[in-house]
């Protein structure tokens, strides 16, 4: 597959103020979130590791009780388990990309676009 863009990947409503793209295999996913200030924030946990970074914006990412303050270049790890979520700080669309290893069944289908263009 040739190199793209995320601008050119397909991407989806999450929820109010969260869209999403994903790039990957079933071995390893990138989702890169666009989250608008004043999003509905929703904390949440899951059973495996996550890795976080701050590609544009400023945001507060909550990770059990420690809240960090990141802006673009701030990566954070998310273990299994712990309650977390992400709040948009300033004016401006937060795009952080998440790593995900082995790739999330839930998120599968964000791959779909990958598959038609290798056809």
């Amino acid at each position: 597959m040739p190199a793209v863009r995320w601008e050119d990947i397909p991407d989806e409503a999450v929820r109010p103020g969260v869209r999403r793209r994903g790039f990957g295999t079933p071995n390893c996913l990138l989702v890169m979130n666009e989250c608008t200030p004043g999003m509905d924030v929703r904390p949440h946990v899951h059973d495996f590791d996550q890795i976080a970074m701050i590609v544009r914006g400023r945001a507060i990412y909550h990770v059990g009780d420690e809240p960090n303050e990141m802006g673009p270049g701030s990566i954070v790890l998310i273990p299994a388990g712990v309650e977390h979520h992400i709040e948009p700080v300033g004016d401006e669309v937060v795009q952080n990309i998440d790593v995900f290893t082995p790739c999330r069944d839930d998120l599968r289908h964000l791959l779909a676009w990958m598959e038609e263009t290798a056809r």
